[in-house]
């Protein structure tokens, strides 16, 4: 493995984390702009989906500086669960928000 793989990993992993909690925010900006509780159901599963995120990262890049073990299935079947949970109640609070008028 090339020496900055192991930093590049990491960096991917911190950016999607980033990205969890910036749809964190949203969904709990959207929940107190439209009193609506869609994105406020929707909002812990996003939080959850960053913190799972930005722990698994740090511990991937730390594994991967001391030696090139695989990614665990169990990590990348978690990872991809919670991040498509996020994306699906996102886009179910998005469109409840949407369709009631607001």
């Amino acid at each position: 493995m090339s020496e900055g793989q192991p930093e590049r990993t990491g960096l991917a992993w911190q950016r999607t984390a980033l990205a969890s909690a910036a749809c964190s925010g949203l969904l709990l900006h959207a929940a107190a702009t439209t009193g609506h509780a869609a994105p406020l159901v929707a909002a812990p599963i996003s939080i959850v989906t960053t913190v799972v995120l930005a722990a698994a990262g740090a511990g991937r890049g730390r594994r991967l500086r001391r030696s090139t073990a695989p990614l665990s299935p169990v990590l990348a079947a978690t990872a991809t669960v919670l991040v498509t949970a996020t994306a699906a109640a996102s886009l179910g609070a998005l469109l409840t928000t949407l369709s009631s008028g607001h």
